[in-house]
């Protein structure tokens, strides 16, 4: 029954937070995001107080239930070793495959001591980078680079597939979405895929026990946990039924002991224990009951013992539904652009600056995909590698738009109102007059002037000759960088062959300011 309920919950979870991930109507993150924010490694960025409290309770009372049914690398890895056990070939092969074996305790903590130097190193300025790679082992954003290029893309084909057989019937509920796909960051998330697989599939939870750094930290922590998995030996007859099946190789079946540091608490082994030899149960018991098993064994009396079963957490979710809905004032779509080459890159409003979401960004790719735009893009730089950056090629950062500051679980894009929204700057637009067609061509145009939304853009004379052409004119005191005035410049588009990019884009700023 504890398993049972374990496991419900588990694929709750696992199920909410990819959704998180592939989901592009922005349901699911209206009302799951909050799963993002408990995760242990951003919700110690935010300094989320409370969160990474609750979490360190939850480990003292009932060991590693936080990697057994909270982190979604932790359930994947679940999934991976049912899937081998029920489809990994001979039977013979996929049951009885595990042994216990000793814990990897240096390399485990030259893995952990290399993420809290890169954390630092990172957050602190020295190098962005280091944080970058940090967060290639971190399991909350590593399972969300996963669930982005390689199910979202999956997810986005089955609908476009659904939109075109409902269109046959005149029934268009379902619409045609470009699949969300960014060779960087997939072969980042293929190459991680392919190493949890492997580590899963052959040796159970000793990617969780070896490489994570949440692992380890709560590992140490669930040592002085309240309630374990615990071996009664005079009910034990010696099988290792349980030793065979324990996916973190962490029970001694020869010596009745468990190493509480490896253990994920999923409980298998009390469900493989035909005798009932153990029990979840309070730690302070264990030795009163070894105690109690030589008064039994000396004075030849059967004294029993009580199991306590006792379970904690429960998921709450709401049905609505909400579309992303783009609109482009009524002109046709903007099509064939290429991304400008900018000097400074534009980050997110709420990313404060650029050296902030550099050192607290885990690259877990939620804000992109949430983005109902379109316009977060994963950066390809280096010192960014990964992060979210502003293009206005698809769409343009509306400014009574906060999905990225809302749904970000590590505080590196800070969440923000409509109001503050729309009165922080984080660029300024640029024109170029030799390919603006108004300005060099003649051309009636007007399009960045109109749909300014900040009012920064004039259309004024060239020069004082009567009937002279019209030039765009950005005030930066007032412009606030939203891109609106790229992304409707017909100049690239596929009607107007004159340049491959917009005749005006924008600059990013290092520090954004409100005006």
């Amino acid at each position: 029954m504890l398993k049972a309920l374990r496991v419900i919950f588990a694929i709750i979870c696992l199920t909410a937070v990819t959704l998180l991930f592939v989901d592009f109507t922005g349901f699911a993150a209206g009302h799951w995001s909050w799963l993002a924010k408990i995760q242990f490694v951003p919700a110690l960025l935010s300094l989320n107080l409370i969160v990474i409290a609750a979490l360190v309770v939850l480990t003292l009372v009932f060991g590693r239930l936080y990697c057994s049914v909270i982190c979604p690398l932790g359930v994947f890895q679940d999934f991976v070793n049912w899937f081998h056990n029920h489809f990994g070939g001979k039977r013979a092969k996929r049951v009885n495959r595990f042994r216990y074996h000793a814990p990897y305790k240096k390399l485990r903590l030259t893995f952990l001591t290399l993420f809290v130097v890169m954390i630092a190193v990172g957050i602190v300025g020295l190098s962005s980078a280091a944080f970058a790679a940090a967060g290639l082992i971190e399991p909350y954003s590593a399972y969300g680079r996963i669930a982005t290029q390689l199910f979202a893309p999956v997810y986005d084909a089955g609908n476009n597939v659904l939109a075109d057989m409902s269109a046959a019937s005149d029934n268009y509920y379902f619409y045609h979405v470009v699949p969300r796909f960014a060779w960087p960051v997939f072969i980042v998330a293929a190459l991680t895929f392919i190493v949890v697989v492997a580590f899963s599939w052959t040796a159970g939870r000793n990617y969780c026990n070896i490489v994570c750094p949440v692992g380890t930290v709560l590992g140490y922590l669930s040592k002085y946990s309240l309630l374990k998995p615990v071996i009664d030996k005079s009910k034990c007859n010696g099988c290792r039924k349980c030793e065979r099946n324990c996916k973190a190789s962490c029970i001694d079946g020869h010596n009745h002991t468990i190493d509480y540091t490896r253990c994920v608490t999923c409980l298998d082994c009390i469900g493989n224990c035909s005798q009932h030899a153990i029990s979840y149960r309070p730690a302070t018991r264990e030795k009163a009951a070894d105690d109690k098993t030589e008064v039994k064994r000396s004075a030849q009396t059967d004294t029993g013992r009580r199991s306590f079963i006792i379970t904690g957490a429960a998921l709450a979710g709401g049905l609505a539904a909400r579309a992303a809905v783009k609109g482009d004032g009524g002109l046709a779509p903007v099509k064939n652009k290429k991304r400008p080459d900018r000097e400074t890159q534009v980050v997110p409003p709420g990313a404060i600056s650029i050296s902030h979401l550099n050192a607290r960004c885990t690259s877990c790719q939620l804000c992109i995909n949430s983005c109902p735009e379109g316009v977060l893009k994963p950066s390809t730089d280096i010192e960014s590698f990964m992060h979210p950056v502003s293009y206005y090629t698809d769409g343009w950062c509306r400014p009574d738009c906060t999905t990225c500051g809302d749904v970000c679980p590590a505080g590196a894009i800070v969440s923000l109102d409509a109001a503050e929204k729309s009165s922080t700057k984080i660029g300024t637009a640029k024109v170029n007059l030799e390919t603006c067609i108004s300005a060099s061509a003649g051309q009636q145009c007007g399009n960045c002037e109109r749909h300014c939304p900040a009012g920064a853009i004039t259309m004024v004379p060239v020069s004082d000759t009567p009937g002279a052409h019209l030039r765009p004119v950005v005030d930066e005191a007032a412009c606030i960088g939203c891109g609106a005035c790229e992304y409707h410049c017909p100049v690239g588009t596929a009607g107007i062959i004159r340049a491959d990019r917009s005749a005006i884009h924008v600059e990013g700023v290092d520090v954004h300011r409100l005006i």
